[in-house]
């Protein structure tokens, strides 16, 4: 993507954090690779033994932070800092010296300490807004008056407990900070960290300063994080969310049919995703007719009305018609029958607290019966990969999302499976409705498949 600088962890915290952040520093990539200390020798020296390029020494700045968290007094974390920088630099590391809760902290208390990382021979240093106490008027103040002060780079770190941090990044950044801390989906502690993604499409887009990122990495990279940390990216989040680059509402999609800008500041691609039209209760003539063409379907205005009528029954029930439903009600309303090429005859599932959940499973493929099994995390992640496995001689199928709602309450509850499936960059959606989790999850991914191999 083109990182500068990874934070790739703490190497203090346990030897299966010093092993990522090896496995991490021996990729050899062009980033500069940065262990999180405190103002700590020991820190210092398990951060060596990643051999990592850099460390990020964080010394509490605030009088809470020094004498309630370190139980010492601004002199102690002065020698402290002082001490630690010297010996990192000794050892050949880059370090950048942050003052932690520092817009809490006595600015002048803050200036001079950072004076002394300087001085002790701190390459960078950082500007921490540890719990989002900050907003982008104080802290362009504050960023004027450190970037002219201080000999050495000022970067900016904030969390987003006020929903401020991409804001204050901004007016930190414009006010002449020169690099800033920022992680993938704006995750981190409490309510997160600055969302690289965001600031880095403000500045290109917005402010038209050329970041070096590789924008098109954004979504992908969004995902993978998001699929490894077990962290949902919420469907409304700005650009990488689900619903970013979606449109239902029928004056929207005949905009974009005319220019896409109409409804996008910027094209999906740049982002290296793509658009999707969702049909609800708000779905116009425009939206059916081009969710129809990309199924291959040619309708009449009478059979356009007509299928228009269904979508916009289901959307007043609260639901999105998946690309399954508008190929059934399509169906129904054109008198098509299709024969389904991928057809379930039935499925095993053998799962405990000390049983590794196995599925096997039987189904037709155009008519011919194959039987597979496979293992998962759990009875539906087993079963799903045992489907997979059984139709992989048609295509490659790959579950792109899942999405399980309980519809009533109770242990017997009906669950709805919502599940996104591609096949050569084809994306389809399907539901699946039953009292068992298990038999919807099967129903809605047999279902996308049949509409991928149409």
């Amino acid at each position: 993507m083109g990182v500068h600088i990874i934070e790739a962890g703490s190497a203090i915290t346990s030897e299966g954090e010093r092993n990522a952040i090896r496995g991490i520093t021996a990729e050899g990539l062009d980033s500069e690779i940065c262990s999180y200390c405190r103002i700590m020798q020991r820190d210092v020296d398990y951060a060596l033994e990643c051999d990592v390029d850099s460390i990020h020494l964080v010394a509490p700045v605030s009088d809470l932070h020094i004498n309630v968290k370190l139980k010492k007094d601004r002199q102690a974390v002065r020698e402290m800092s002082t001490s630690v920088i010297e010996y990192a630099k000794d050892h050949g590391l880059i370090v950048e010296f942050s003052g932690e809760d520092a817009s809490r902290a006595d600015f002048d208390f803050l200036k001079s300490l950072y004076q002394d990382g300087i001085d002790a021979g701190a390459d960078r240093l950082c500007y921490c807004d540890t719990v989002g106490m900050l907003v982008p008027e104080k802290t362009e103040k504050i960023f004027s008056e450190l970037s002219s002060a201080c000999s050495v780079p000022v970067s900016i770190h904030c969390h987003d407990d006020f929903g401020l941090s991409v804001a204050n990044t901004i007016a930190a950044l414009k006010a002449g900070a020169g690099e800033a801390h920022m992680t993938i989906n704006g995750i981190g502690e409490r309510a997160g960290n600055t969302s690289l993604e965001e600031v880095v499409m403000i500045l290109e887009w917005l402010y038209d300063h050329r970041t070096g990122i590789k924008s098109q990495e954004i979504y992908k990279t969004s995902r993978l994080v998001s699929r490894l940390t077990g962290i949902p990216v919420a469907i409304n989040k700005s650009l990488v969310g689900g619903n970013a680059f979606t449109h239902e509402a029928g004056i929207h999609v005949h905009g974009l049919l005319a220019d896409t800008s109409t409804y996008e500041p910027l094209k999906p691609e740049v982002l290296g995703r793509e658009r999707k039209i969702v049909l609800g209760k708000h779905a116009g003539k425009s939206s059916v007719t081009l969710a129809l063409k990309e199924l291959g379907l040619e309708v009449d205005d009478s059979q356009l009305r007509e299928i228009l009528a269904r979508v916009k029954e289901i959307g007043d029930h609260g639901k999105h018609v998946t690309d399954s439903d508008l190929q059934t009600i399509a169906d129904t309303v054109l008198n098509i029958y299709r024969e389904s090429r991928v057809k379930l005859k039935d499925f095993t599932i053998v799962s405990g607290n000390q049983v590794m959940p196995t599925a096997s499973v039987r189904i037709t493929v155009d008519g011919e019966e194959v039987v597979e099994a496979d293992i998962g995390d759990g009875p539906v992640d087993a079963v799903v990969k045992g489907i997979r496995k059984a139709v992989s001689g048609i295509g490659d199928i790959q579950l792109e999302e899942y999405h399980v709602d309980a519809i009533t309450g109770g242990t017997d509850a009906l669950v709805e499976v919502r599940v996104k499936l591609s096949k050569d960059g084809k994306i389809v959606s399907s539901r699946g409705a039953r009292t068992d989790i298990i038999t919807a999850s099967v129903e809605a991914v047999i279902n996308a498949i049949n509409q991928l191999m149409n």
